[in-house]
């Protein structure tokens, strides 16, 4: 891996699609994965599990409504949504043009960074 893969400038890496949220790979191993999900006004992420797998999402710019488990919560620029294995969670809606960092442990072994990610909706 060559060092300007090391050192990236999040915002910078940021694509958006007018018919759906795109996920853009940052850091990919064996052991982890971390990559962005960035969002439109009204886009999201249906929820869905991940079994034997953590994860987390950072909101870096904008705001939207996560879903963890049961509950819905409102989250804008530096809020930490949890989701531990097992933990049905997405994105209900973005309210504005949204970019969150998004990392999981173990990294899915599935191709298209599904793995062993399972829908709920």
């Amino acid at each position: 891996m060559e060092s300007r893969e090391l050192i990236q400038h999040l915002p910078d890496r940021a694509t958006f699609r007018p018919d759906a949220m795109t996920k853009v790979d940052c850091f990919r191993s064996h052991r982890l994965i971390v990559g962005l999900n960035c969002l439109e006004p009204g886009q999201a992420q249906a929820a869905h599990t991940h079994a034997g797998a953590d994860k987390f999402y950072v909101v870096l710019r904008g705001k939207a409504t996560f879903l963890i488990g049961e509950r819905e919560v409102r989250a804008g620029p530096g809020d930490f949504i949890a989701a531990p294995a097992g933990i049905p969670h997405g994105i209900a809606r973005a309210e504005e043009r949204t970019i969150v960092l998004m990392a999981m442990a173990p990294a899915p072994t599935g191709g298209g960074g599904g793995g062993a990610e399972t829908n709920r909706r």
